[in-house]
């Protein structure tokens, strides 16, 4: 059995890599709000705003592609069966692709109903359908990269998905400037620049697994990837981790939808704060996403004391790691609002929220190290049902607390993720820590 020391050098060796890449992903973000937040209206930040959160809907809603192939390929791994683990990512590919295909045909359609459910003004709807009908045009390269990036965590090489990540960020960004600052384009470039860049990510990505990782195909067979039993399993946790997301991002969208009913103002304030939440999320994710590698070599190779052992020391290091966000927020929070936006008075308006910030720091750190775990150990019907019941608990608290104003909506997210993190511990002991539970 590894000692502290060890355990923590593997922790390191995943988080670390995971961490640098997981903020490139809201450095993004951030700087598609920093841009939107300096044209001559705030329609154009609110527009980018609803449009991320319809596509978060949509690839959060396809992130089992990734965390259903982690999981399974770090099990295979921990097994030593590496063959299977080429196959799951040509399960996951095939998915991909059927999935990319459905939304170009129903993508009017898909349109239609988001914009339905998440009522805003008519400037800011405009604009936000025209980025949507550019940006679905990524759908292939990012469903795609979620596969890559399952199988690359799942055989325990965090360095290919940072660099994943690195590489179609940063042409992101560079694509964001040229067409924004220097061809006067404004949600449209932003649009056009994340599809171009996630094509550059899908190139990168076949090219590094072609390169280092061919041998895991070396003797698939078609009948093999479509296999009953494995497809079975694949789809039966694909879909508890898709109705898991589904909820998770549903709740995001009631509060976005919230904050539109409330005004154009609220709405632009809770995009800024938002992007602080991500910050934090993609910071502590890269936790998670070693805990998703971890935990489910270890549950491949029956290792049960390992299990135990790096799930103790992964909350260990992520609530640390918390502890100095929360520092950084309290000390920097109003200076960082600066980097979203130059209008003062939306800054002013956005001041008193930070307080919910700085609580998240801590206080969801619970819920994001279980996700991981969870997803590590395929114990994919816990996350189901520990997120119906948190979302429940979200809308009974968007009632209660809505007459409270912005203040109210923030409350309710935070019993959100409280929820989450103190279901997901009640279950543990379950699905996770006994030698004959499957969990899946």
């Amino acid at each position: 059995m590894h000692n502290s020391e060890s355990v923590n050098k593997e922790i390191y060796r995943l988080a670390l890599p995971n961490i640098v890449s997981n903020f490139s992903i809201p450095l993004l973000g951030a700087v598609d709000t920093a841009l939107m937040g300096r044209l001559e209206s705030e329609h154009y930040l609110g527009a980018v705003g609803i449009g991320g959160i319809i596509f978060s809907f949509i690839y959060w809603g396809f992130g089992f592609l990734r965390m259903a192939t982690t999981g399974l390929t770090a099990q295979a791994f921990g097994e030593r069966d590496l063959q299977e683990c080429g196959r799951l990512l040509l399960r996951a590919i095939c998915l991909g692709i059927t999935a990319s295909l459905l939304l170009y045909t129903f993508q009017w359609q898909l349109a239609d109903v988001s914009f339905l459910l998440i009522g805003t003004s008519p400037e800011v709807e405009h604009l936000a359908r025209v980025y949507f009908h550019i940006r679905i045009y990524a759908a292939p390269a990012t469903l795609c990269l979620h596969a890559f990036h399952g199988v690359f965590l799942g055989v325990q090489n965090a360095r290919y998905p940072m660099l994943l990540t690195i590489v179609v960020n940063l042409v992101n960004i560079v694509l964001n400037l040229v067409f924004v600052r220097l061809l006067g384009m404004k949600v449209e470039g932003v649009a056009l620049a994340t599809v171009i860049a996630q094509y550059v990510g899908l190139f990168l990505a076949i090219l590094l697994f072609s390169r280092y990782y061919r041998g895991l195909l070396r003797t698939w067979r078609f009948r093999e990837i479509l296999a009953f039993s494995k497809l079975k399993r694949f789809l039966n946790i694909s879909g508890d981790i898709f109705i898991r997301t589904c909820c998770l991002v549903f709740s995001h969208a009631v509060f976005t939808a919230k904050s539109a009913a409330l005004s154009d103002t609220v709405l632009a304030v809770n995009t800024i704060l938002l992007q602080f939440i991500n910050l934090m999320s993609y910071a502590i994710d890269g936790f998670a996403f070693a805990a998703e590698s971890l935990i489910g070599k270890y549950k491949g190779a029956q290792d049960m004391g390992n299990l135990k052992k790096t799930t103790h020391q992964i909350f260990l290091w992520a609530f640390l790691f918390g502890g100095v966000i929360m520092l950084i927020f309290i000390l920097f929070g109003e200076q960082l609002l600066h980097l979203f936006t130059d209008q003062m008075r939306l800054i002013e308006q956005t001041k008193p929220y930070l307080i919910w910030i700085i609580v998240a720091s801590v206080v969801n750190v619970a819920a994001y190290i279980w996700d991981g775990i969870f997803l590590g150990a395929t114990a994919s019907k816990a996350l189901r049902n520990s997120v119906i019941l948190s979302t429940f608990l979200f809308l009974s608290a968007i009632y209660l607390l809505m007459p409270f104003g912005n203040h109210g909506l923030w409350g309710a997210l935070t019993v959100l993720l409280v929820a989450r993190g103190i279901s997901l511990t009640a279950l543990a002991p379950k699905y996770l820590f006994r030698q004959d539970e499957s969990g899946s």
